[in-house]
């Protein structure tokens, strides 16, 4: 099989041929369309922390009550969102999350018209396109309806891969180089941005932060046309 082949099966057809492990050709043909993502403090819920260099996000809880800036439209009021500032409304781009020792997160794409004042169901339909933990191995596509996920092992580090024309939202295991599950067949037709939701502190056992990392064998990071 030619390299060209298996690049337009890893993104168009993936999750129909069930492709559980990837090759290593794969898992790098995938990665050279990652892009540097950081998060945007401005569309960050209130209780929401975000390191200094805007690279990871931990839920705060009640004790870290802040006021919210009053008129700030892009803010999450209600749900502990954050989206990246870089959005893409064209090609492909891939970002990696790591997220070892949490019991909860949710991550993904989000449009940018969702509704970002009230609570919303994470559904396609209304702009975002996830996957997301919960109860420490409960994994689901956030599809209507979801879709429970049977993995093998918990991810360490999930990748996510988009690409703009295609209509295609895909999700990987990166330390096992297998894929978690799909969107395919979508229509975008507004700037997509990166989604992270840490879940809640739940007493302690997801204190750990999810921290965009740098995607290793890449020579080059590829940047779509941004509008």
């Amino acid at each position: 099989m030619s390299v060209g082949i298996i690049l337009f099966i890893s993104f168009t057809d993936v999750q129909t041929l069930n492709i559980e492990k990837l090759s290593e050709t794969v898992l790098k043909s995938i990665q050279q369309y990652a892009v540097d993502v950081t998060l945007d403090p401005d569309t960050a819920n209130s209780y929401l922390i975000l390191s200094d260099d805007n690279k990871q996000v931990t839920y705060g809880g009640f004790s870290l009550w802040r006021p919210y800036p009053p008129d700030n439209s892009k803010r999450f009021d209600y749900s502990v969102n954050v989206i990246g500032k870089q959005g893409f409304s064209s090609g492909r781009f891939y970002y990696e999350v790591q997220v070892k020792e949490n019991t909860a997160w949710t991550l993904g794409v989000a449009r940018e018209s969702v509704n970002r004042k009230e609570m919303t169901r994470l559904t396609p339909v209304n702009g975002f396109w996830t996957v997301t933990l919960r109860n420490v191995n409960e994994y689901k596509a956030c599809a209507d309806p979801d879709v429970s996920l049977c993995l093998c092992v918990s991810p360490q580090k999930v990748g996510v891969f988009v690409d703009y024309e295609e209509g295609l939202v895909s999700f990987y295991d990166v330390e096992s180089r297998s894929h978690i599950y799909s969107f395919t067949g979508q229509s975008f037709n507004e700037k997509l941005y990166p989604y992270f939701n840490p879940g809640s502190n739940n007493w302690g056992w997801n204190a750990e932060p999810l921290i965009i990392t740098p995607v290793k064998n890449n020579y080059w990071i590829y940047q779509p046309y941004m509008k």
